[in-house]
């Protein structure tokens, strides 16, 4: 076999450790005994109404999905108050991004993004042959004034993560205004909200008012696998002008969002408990880690997400002690942030077996 030259020097992503997995190298025999807090994962499960939802599609499963995603579209759109054609939906938000590499990406341009932002971002241009700039992110927060100044006559992305994946931090709302403001016609802004469910209301960007006074390069991701509990399902979504959604759908692969997911989704938009109790869950959970970690000498970074970054020291190490104690959190050294962890917020049950084992850890 003979791989194009770059392929060999493509980093695989290390995605968190699935509990069976662990329990295997561990010789667990007790799987439930083990806490994953290492994926961000929505610790409440899935809407009751989507799992509902998932049940009733079991005896259509033998059709294909709708490829345009007619109910789904319909309905996010009424709830976003934008048109239908302004929406695509992917297998994941991942896709998306695949997506927007493929239109815009080639060797001799670039993409523009913070250093310590989702790694998604460099390993997709990196496939596209394509420069990545990595912008140092003061604070562990997206500089956007830096970004600007990065860009060049070759960019045609910059990404925003919002709140950022794997710090945690966000930017000032009004701060992301004058950025979409001053960005240049030839690049295309990538809004990254993953975690807007979550996030706290006063620091919630709208970025939708752009699109809809026509701005037509700004594109805002979202997905169902954070605060909707839908993360193996693989649904995401892109807001954005219809003629740059357009261009993403002329590479969009037929059928690539499953009607399980799609039955899932339509139901999970109207469990509006579901989505109460997880921003809930999430509150109180960051601020119990905010305490826990502090009074053991642990420095934190403020979070709007539904995650914590936790400066433990010896990350890798922590990590895999952590395992041997049956909780899994997530190493930071990929990202150059040796000294780092992140925990996924989750159930008080599961944030006290965190914290006591840490305190073994630590001690």
């Amino acid at each position: 076999m003979t791989p194009r030259d770059f392929i060999s020097d493509l980093r695989v992503y290390e995605p968190g450790k699935p509990i069976d997995e662990v329990a295997r190298d561990l010789g667990f025999d007790d799987v439930a005994a083990i806490v994953k807090v290492a994926s961000n994962e929505n610790e409440l499960g899935p809407s009751p109404m989507a799992i509902e939802a998932m049940q009733a599609a079991i005896p259509e499963m033998h059709r294909y999905p709708d490829g345009g995603a007619f109910h789904l579209k319909r309905k996010l759109a009424g709830k976003l108050d934008v048109a239908p054609d302004q929406l695509l939906f992917g297998c994941g938000s991942n896709e998306l991004i695949v997506f927007l590499a493929h239109v815009f990406l080639e060797p001799g341009r670039n993409l523009v993004m913070g250093a310590e932002a989702f790694a998604v971002y460099f390993l997709v241009a990196a496939l596209y042959n394509a420069e990545c700039v990595r912008v140092p992110m003061p604070a562990h927060t997206h500089d956007l004034d830096a970004l600007l100044e990065a860009i060049t006559p070759e960019t045609r992305l910059v990404a925003v993560c919002n709140p950022n994946n794997p710090t945690g931090t966000m930017v000032a709302p009004a701060a992301l205004d004058r950025f979409i403001e001053q960005l240049p016609e030839h690049v295309v802004a990538i809004i990254d909200e993953a975690y807007f469910e979550v996030m706290p209301e006063a620091m919630k960007p709208d970025v939708l008012k752009h699109i809809r006074a026509g701005r037509e390069n700004v594109l805002v991701l979202r997905t169902f696998s954070k605060g909707y509990g839908l993360a193996g399902l693989r649904i995401g979504y892109a807001i954005g002008h219809p003629n740059l959604i357009g261009l993403l759908n002329q590479v969009r692969q037929p059928f690539n969002v499953n009607a399980m997911a799609q039955a899932a989704a339509m139901a999970a938009l109207d469990d509006v408990t579901h989505i109460v109790e997880t921003r809930e869950m999430v509150r109180a959970g960051l601020t119990f880690f905010e305490n826990e970690l502090s009074a053991l000498g642990v420095e934190t970074v403020p979070s709007g997400a539904n995650f914590i970054l936790a400066k433990t020291g010896r990350g890798r190490e922590v990590f895999e002690q952590l395992q041997k104690r049956k909780v899994i959190v997530r190493p930071m050294d990929p990202y150059g942030l040796p000294e780092q962890v992140r925990i996924t917020v989750g159930t008080p049950e599961q944030n006290q077996q965190v914290v006591n084992a840490l305190k073994e850890v630590l001690a």
